[in-house]
């Protein structure tokens, strides 16, 4: 298959590219700089500017574009970044594809599972509503876009866990780790829903060939806590875990960034995912972070 990708230079655009490659695909690039080699196409998206001749040369599209959310601190002029960067990303696929004269059979656009906000004793599936915090309120309007997408192209936004891996929310965790310095977070009980970044690009690859549709979990088989899985990276890395870091000075910090992104509980489970036949090569945080740490 012909796949155009959007995000493709980031944490996980490099490791969807690497396995759509090896699977035998063409892959196609969207880049905002000048094109520097085949296969790199042009586009705007701050401007929603966008030749539709692009989507024309692909039977399926990954948009993996947005502002990171890792970057803080969240202030009002990075919150509307947050949103307008994903909003603006989309639109400007979803109304290339509308003007294509050959449309691709899927678009997969990324969303994540802050689209349901905290919700501590619940288990979360594709069919639970969403939440009505920042995050909850930014995933829905970034999954409305990508549903403007015409009649005849499949329309599937996979909502991404934690990606566990170097480059991802474990970066800044990893040298404190390193130092000893791991402890339960705001108590560590609240759920994290994870994934491996290997299942998260293997997942999207599968989606581009299922008959899947609307949201999908990405998220380990197995319920994790932040506490499973920062222990797992200090046992993996062989160092302590035992300085904890009450809840009340991660809100201080961090303000809703921390309240939403590490305090958060949300016990996110892959059901369609599951039932659609994939397979996860990481099915516990300790074997993702044991892979993560060992294929860098």
């Amino acid at each position: 298959m012909h796949v155009l990708v959007s995000g493709s230079t980031g944490l996980i655009g490099t490791e969807v590219c690497r396995q759509l490659e090896a699977a035998g695909h063409d892959v196609l690039r969207l880049v905002r700089r000048e094109p520097l080699r085949p296969g790199e196409y042009q586009w705007r998206p701050a401007e929603l500017s966008m030749d539709p001749g692009v989507i024309e040369r692909a039977d399926a599209v990954i948009n993996l574009s947005g502002a990171s959310l890792a970057r803080l601190p969240w202030t009002p002029g990075y919150r509307r970044t947050i949103l307008s960067s994903r909003v603006r990303a989309t639109r400007t696929l979803t109304d290339a594809i509308k003007r294509a004269s050959q449309r691709p059979q899927v678009l997969l656009n990324a969303s994540a599972v802050g689209i349901y906000g905290n919700r501590p004793g619940e288990v979360l599936t594709e069919s639970s509503s969403p939440g009505h915090d920042f995050l909850a309120n930014v995933v829905s309007t970034w999954e409305h876009e990508a549903h403007r997408a015409p009649e005849g192209t499949r329309v599937v936004t996979f909502r991404s866990g934690l990606v566990l891996a170097r480059g991802g929310a474990l970066k800044p965790l990893i040298p404190l780790t390193a130092l000893g310095l791991a402890g339960p977070l705001g108590g560590g009980r609240q759920h994290w829903p994870w994934i491996s970044l290997l299942d998260e690009a293997a997942a999207i690859v599968h989606l581009m060939t299922s008959a899947l549709s609307g949201p999908v979990n990405l998220v380990g088989p197995q319920p994790a806590t932040a506490n499973d899985v920062m222990h797992a990276l200090a046992d993996a890395m062989h160092r302590p875990y035992r300085l904890p870091v009450p809840r009340a000075a991660i809100t201080l910090a961090l303000q809703d960034a921390g309240r939403q992104l590490l305090l958060a509980d949300q016990d996110v489970r892959p059901e369609k995912l599951l039932s659609d036949g994939f397979t996860f090569t990481h099915t516990t945080p300790a074997a993702a972070i044991a892979w993560m740490l060992s294929s860098s």
